[in-house]
Order: C-alpha cells, then structure tokens, then sequence
C-alpha cells in the first residue's frame, strides 16, 4: 500500500514539474502554438516508465505536431525532470493523446440531439390534439 502511494506521489510531481515545463521551459514553436493539458501520469510500480497523457486543442494535424514536439523534448524533460525532483533514475516517457475530452463532447453532443427529437416528439401530439 505505501508502495502505491509513492508512485502516486511521484506521478503527481511530475505532471505539475511537466506542466509548468511546457509553459516555461521548452522554446519549441509547435508547443507555444498549442493549448496542451496534461490529463493524466501512470507511472510503473518500478518508477522506470511512464505514459504521460496530453490533451490538445485543436486540429488533428496540431495534435500530431505536438505529439512529435514532445517526443523530440523528452530527453530535454527528463533531465530536467531529474534535476528538479532530484531524482536517481527519471523514467522513460512515453507520450499519448488523451482522447477523453473529445469523447465527452461527443456524448454530450448525442444526448443534445436525444433531447431534441424528444421534445419535437413530445409535441406532436399536442398539435394532433390541436387539430382535433
């Protein structure tokens, strides 16, 4: 149990560090460009990998760009990351697309419509009653 809490722990220090590494510390255009989130950190019990989970807004192709930006960075993160978490061993990131926000939007979107057509169905017949 405490073994689990220090990786939470851990996790949670690298993605404020990280954050606050995107908006100051990395120069690359394609990051300035984009509104990044980092949504989430899983790091592994053994403290040696990590996926690193972003959110971008935006186009696909903004998206991809970033993803390279960050691939191309992460040897900048990770001694950076080591430096400031004074850290023996930093993990090795791996960077992925969080496609939650865009899945949310998508189900609110369906439900919109759910309530539409239930509403133009609910007066349907009021206006057959209407008529009659």
């Amino acid at each position: 149990m405490a073994q689990s809490r220090r990786v939470e722990k851990v996790a949670a220090l690298i993605r404020k560090e990280m954050s606050e590494l995107l908006m100051t510390g990395i120069r690359d255009q394609r990051l300035q460009e984009a509104m990044i989130t980092i949504t989430e950190v899983e790091l592994s019990g053994d403290l040696q990998h990590c996926k690193v989970f972003v959110s971008v807004f935006g186009q696909q192709i903004q998206k991809d760009r970033v993803l390279k930006a960050l691939e191309s960075a992460s040897g900048f993160l990770k001694g950076e990351l080591a430096r400031r978490l004074q850290m023996r061993r930093t993990p090795e990131f791996v960077f992925k697309l969080d496609k939650g926000m865009e899945k949310g939007t998508s189900v609110l979107n369906l439900l919109g419509r759910l309530e539409q057509e239930r509403k133009s169905k609910d007066q349907l017949p009021n206006s057959l009653e209407e008529k009659l």
